[in-house]
């Protein structure tokens, strides 16, 4: 990795960080250039400003979870890949959260985004006579996405962390599969 690259994931990883604790308004770049040990001139070199920088942190963000955690046509699987991967980067849901509050609040949080290979694996369950089809491959993926949250950071409920019992995580990851198979499964 030469010297540009190492800046650049200093800075994203730093960002992600403050925008996760912050939000898009309430962040600093003066804070986000101290912890990544770039200069502020550095960081509009690479982004034209803060809204940028927090779009490139919440893509660098999803990205990271959806090579962990790639959709399959076995739905029950794959919430319980998205929990622990949830489980592991709480900061993902911060971050859609705010960008959720403070710049999408309606439709499709990342519009830009090609969900067509995903939404063509439920498709390919449904015609395959695995996955129900009276709902569309997209409400279907969105209500998985929305079970797998369940325990994340924006849960109204409880919010799960690494340190709760074993126990706890096998039970609700034997319950998300099980609530996921019986809503979705043929």
């Amino acid at each position: 990795m030469d010297r540009s690259q190492a800046s650049r994931r200093r800075l994203l990883d730093a960002g992600a960080v403050e925008f996760a604790r912050y939000g898009v308004a309430g962040a600093r770049v003066d804070r986000i250039s101290v912890d990544a040990k770039v200069s502020k001139a550095q960081i509009y070199s690479y982004y034209a400003g803060k809204e940028q920088l927090f779009d490139a942190v919440l893509d660098d963000q999803v990205n990271e979870i959806l090579d962990k955690a790639p959709i399959t046509g076995d739905l029950p699987d794959y919430a319980v890949r998205l929990y622990d991967a949830y489980l592991e980067h709480p900061r993902l849901v911060r971050l859609a959260t705010w960008a959720r509050l403070e710049r999408s609040p309606a439709g499709p949080l990342f519009p830009q985004a090609d969900e067509t290979a995903k939404l063509d694996v439920i498709t390919a369950g449904q015609r395959a006579g695995r996955i129900r089809t009276d709902m569309t491959a997209a409400d279907i993926h969105s209500m998985v996405i929305a079970l797998a949250m369940t325990w994340s950071p924006s849960s109204l409920t409880y919010t799960a962390t690494p340190a709760d019992p074993a126990a706890d995580h096998d039970r609700r990851r034997a319950g998300l599969a099980a609530a996921v198979h019986d809503a979705f499964m043929r």
